[in-house]
């Protein structure tokens, strides 16, 4: 098969220009007012990682790890993150961590928030 490195590679890049394709053309069709093309991306790769997710388990998908790595890691990845951070979320709500799972998401997105803030603190102080 692919191998490890070069499942991620490939899925990464293939992800990444599709993010890039469709947020654009979100973009320039509705304006950038609003983040509809990453929000359109965002939702898009947590229900595709959902999906992925679903089909895992009975292997309908996957006969190979390197088909994951592809798939998951790779695309999705490179798609968007938020579809691995939903992924995550689900999992936890769905094993009765409803409490971890708030948390999360709590953590995920005020953490997420200070960071960003910090990193443009970061270049002003330069």
């Amino acid at each position: 098969m692919l191998g490890d490195l070069t499942s991620v590679v490939v899925g990464g890049a293939l992800g990444g220009v599709s993010r890039y394709f469709l947020s654009g053309v979100i973009a320039r069709g509705v304006g950038e007012t609003f983040p509809w093309g990453t929000l359109v991306v965002n939702v898009s790769g947590a229900y595709l990682i959902g999906l992925i997710g679903g089909l895992a388990p009975d292997n309908v998908l996957f006969g190979s790890p390197d088909a994951w790595l592809l798939a998951v890691t790779g695309f999705c990845g490179g798609y968007t993150t938020v579809s691995s951070f939903a992924l995550q979320t689900l999992a936890l709500a769905r094993d009765a961590e409803r409490g971890r799972s708030i948390a999360y998401v709590v953590m995920s997105v005020v953490l997420c928030l200070a960071a960003v803030a910090g990193g443009y603190a970061s270049v002003g102080a330069l």
